[in-house]
């Protein structure tokens, strides 16, 4: 198992858009990924899990996973989390 925590960059946090994008990255790569702040865990998968999170600028997520390429799947995710996808 491993893990890897991001801040996120984008300046309204993870909303809808930037959600979706990260929900379908994670789903693309196959893994069965957990995302989690402050203790509250959702699927990292599942776009209701990820907004229910209702994370926002400057929070600290981890995310953990098991699998396959597991590493190189969780960099490129705290890559997507650490940029601002609002100032695109």
């Amino acid at each position: 198992m491993a893990s890897r925590s991001a801040t996120i960059a984008s300046g309204h946090g993870l909303h809808a858009r930037p959600a979706a994008l990260f929900v379908q990255s994670v789903n693309d790569s196959g893994l069965s990924i957990t995302i989690e702040k402050e203790g509250r865990e959702a699927p990292a998968g599942s776009i209701l899990g990820v907004i229910s999170l209702a994370i926002n600028q400057g929070d600290v997520v981890t995310l953990t996973a098991d699998g396959e390429n597991v590493e190189s799947v969780l960099d490129s995710l705290v890559t997507f989390l650490e940029t601002d996808h609002d100032a695109e």
